[in-house]
């Protein structure tokens, strides 16, 4: 594209494109402030079983005994706050936050991090993602 054409269009579209910068800033700094860094399925095993961290599955009761994470800590996202002191040994252990889709995570892993959590991560795609790779579950409690 011809750069004068694109400049002629700034030009003329400035509230459009002053609109789509605002946007874009926007974007980045939600990204940013989503909690703590994401890691793949397999990245997570890697890190739990090689510094002696734990899967924390937020979901509910009825979707964790669906199906869950062997060894996994179990603690509602609405009960989190509450049930925070239960991790208290892995204060300088990797975390893994485990939701259904890999959403709700973000906001639990930053509840963790503001309360000093060092090293807390979400897991990519939640128990979706760990389903869909046809990692293995446990069904019961």
């Amino acid at each position: 594209m011809n750069t004068s054409l694109l400049l002629q269009f700034v030009g003329q579209q400035w509230v459009l494109f002053a609109a789509l910068a605002v946007l874009i800033v926007m974007f980045v700094r939600h990204e940013m402030s989503r909690g703590a860094p994401a890691l793949t399925p397999q990245q997570s095993i890697g890190r739990v079983n090689s510094h002696d961290g734990i899967f924390l599955d937020i979901r509910e009761a009825a979707d964790y005994k669906k199906g869950h994470i062997a060894d996994s800590v179990h603690i509602p996202n609405a009960k989190l706050a509450a049930r925070m002191n239960e991790l208290n040994a892995y204060k300088d252990k990797p975390i893994i936050v485990v939701c259904r889709m890999g959403q709700t995570a973000a906001g639990a892993s930053k509840q963790l991090l503001d309360a000093g959590y060092s090293e807390v991560y979400k897991m990519k795609g939640g128990m979706m993602e760990w389903d869909a790779l046809q990692l293995p579950v446990v069904t019961k409690s």
